[in-house]
């Protein structure tokens, strides 16, 4: 076969998505005779794709001076700028991605040329705006982009600056015309308007967004769709892996969690092969499972391996920490992730942060989170949003004594889940609606709550919850309350009914001195340090 032959073919193969072919076409005719410079492009492109990174750079590599050597000084400003930005897209944040987009910079200015290059500069530049917590200078630097692509009509350019305007508009709290530019660029990449990197950017980087939002519809709608690309070019390794991740990320709270172990697994894959940006959820995903599965072990190594990727593994690691007793470690993981994270973050963690502190007796601090998650739901008309904040709300009005109103806020929570089709949120939150009735003295709804609840937790495996439930329905309670003797249990259920030492010492005949004692002995058991932690962690542990 001719070179000219074999690089027909490869640009054939590259326009129908056939990244395999082209790879191996465009290689045979390279090997024959130096490609053109836009080949070249075209080569390095595929190699990022297939994940064979080393080539695409040195392949791009090429290309830049290709175009450099004919006199095409904008092409090969075009070239390093993709360069760098492909880098950055793969987490490249090292002297590399930065030296191709300084030359860039450079050429523009050499060059009397107009070209969009400059636009596509200003998308790094706004992304570290972004990252350093700036919105406004993203803004600005994200509409100017949007501009230049707009002038010179570069749909990749649009897409991803409009990608940026969203992201920015969520920072600034506007959290509708975020969504509603994420749609917009989405239109021109479903519409096979942007080149492919540039598409799986966007895909990905959208979803994610969503995730973080809260908008599971969205989120759902356009993993389906990132789905359906990836589909059509089986043989991509980069982006694949993302995709395989958000699956699992949908699995999972949808109740298919065998489903969702297998596209976390296969995200792993990916990962290893070269799309990196899947090594996190991939890994994390798997270590939810197994924690809420009983599998400690299992899970421990699984978060440490997300760690690897750079991102805390949370709120995952806390509540495993908290599965494993080791209570004070959790909250201390929780409420540091919590106190550096952006308001973004802060929205995915504030359901565990909530969980953590009623578990180790801070009602303070639980209702803080509370709180702070249902002032956000009053910004965010999201069902998911919505069913954390009430679930919260709920579980800290049952600590704080106050069981009707839990019982009416859970009742909503319950709801939202049951919208969504989160079969183990539903049921955790049966779990709390029948600890509502007890203390409101409905031991018939006790049992009309806790059989779906117990259903569920079995379906799925979920072993913890499961023989939590079974405890506390048998009115006992595991782990650090079954230190407790039987008369500390009685001291610990009055001081929970807001009884002083002296009416506790007059109703089971002791001294208050004995009744301070055993105080004493059940604060040092349970690690607490107040009669109010004590109180939550009475009605957390099914005690009153």
């Amino acid at each position: 076969m001719t070179m000219a032959i074999a690089v027909e073919r490869g640009r054939v193969a590259f326009a129908e998505h056939r990244w395999d072919d082209a790879f191996k076409d465009l290689a045979d005719a390279d090997a024959e005779r130096t490609l053109l410079a836009e080949d070249l492009e075209r080569f390095s492109t595929v190699a990022f794709l297939l994940g064979r990174d080393g080539i695409a750079i040195e392949t791009g590599q090429r290309a830049h001076q290709q175009f450099l050597a004919t006199g095409d000084v904008a092409g090969a400003a075009r070239c390093a700028a993709w360069l760098g930005v492909s880098l950055l897209s793969m987490g490249d944040f090292t002297a590399r991605s930065s030296g191709w987009l300084a030359r860039a910079h450079r050429l523009v200015q050499e060059t009397d040329e107009a070209t969009s290059v400059s636009g596509l500069l200003l998308i790094p530049t706004g992304l570290g705006a972004l990252l350093g917590g700036d919105p406004e200078g993203a803004a600005r630097a994200f509409d100017e982009a949007f501009s230049i692509g707009y002038r010179f009509r570069d749909a990749d350019l649009m897409a991803l600056a409009q990608l940026g305007q969203g992201q920015a508009k969520i920072m600034f709290g506007e959290l509708g015309e975020g969504l509603a530019l994420f749609d917009e660029a989405m239109i021109a990449v479903t519409a096979g308007e942007i080149a492919p990197i540039p598409s799986g950017i966007i895909y990905c980087a959208v979803i994610g967004n969503c995730h973080r939002a809260f908008d599971l519809r969205r989120a759902h709608e356009w993993t389906i769709a990132l789905d359906q690309w990836c589909g059509d070019r089986p043989d991509m390794v980069l982006f694949s892996g993302q995709c395989q991740m958000h699956r699992a990320q949908l699995y999972f709270l949808h109740g298919a969690w065998t489903d969702a172990l297998r596209a976390a697994r296969a995200a792993q894959d990916k990962a290893r092969r070269g799309d990196r940006e899947a090594l996190y959820g991939g890994w994390y995903q798997q270590g939810e499972i197994q924690r809420l599965c009983g599998e400690l072990d299992e899970a421990e190594d699984a978060f440490g391996r997300a760690a690897q990727s750079g991102y805390d593994p949370e709120p995952g690691l806390a509540l495993l920490r908290l599965a494993q007793g080791k209570p004070q470690l959790a909250q201390s993981l929780i409420e540091r992730a919590v106190e550096g994270s952006d308001p973004g973050g802060r929205r995915l963690l504030l359901p565990g942060l909530v969980e953590i502190e009623l578990a180790v007796g801070d009602v303070a601090a639980a209702r803080r989170g509370a709180d702070e998650l249902h002032a956000m739901s009053g910004a965010i008309a999201m069902p998911l949003v919505q069913a954390h904040a009430h679930q919260a709300e709920g579980a800290v009005l049952l600590a704080e004594g106050e069981a009707g109103d839990a019982l009416n806020t859970l009742r909503r929570a319950w709801a939202h889940w049951q919208e969504l089709d989160a079969p183990y949120e539903t049921a955790r939150c049966r779990v709390l609606v029948a600890r509502a009735y007890r203390a409101l003295g409905d031991e018939d709804s006790v049992s009309i709550e806790l059989e779906p609840a117990r259903a569920i937790f079995a379906e799925l495996g979920a072993r913890p919850a499961l023989a939590e439930t079974d405890a506390w329905s048998r009115g006992k309670s595991e782990g650090t309350a079954g230190l407790l003797t039987a008369r500390e249990v009685e001291v610990l259920r009055l001081v929970s009914e807001g009884k002083t030492n002296r009416v506790i010492a007059g109703e089971l005949y002791l001294s208050e001195k004995t009744v301070a004692h055993h105080l004493s002995n059940m604060f040092t058991k349970l690690g607490l340090s107040s009669r109010a932690a004590a109180t939550a962690y009475a009605y957390e542990h099914g005690l009153v």
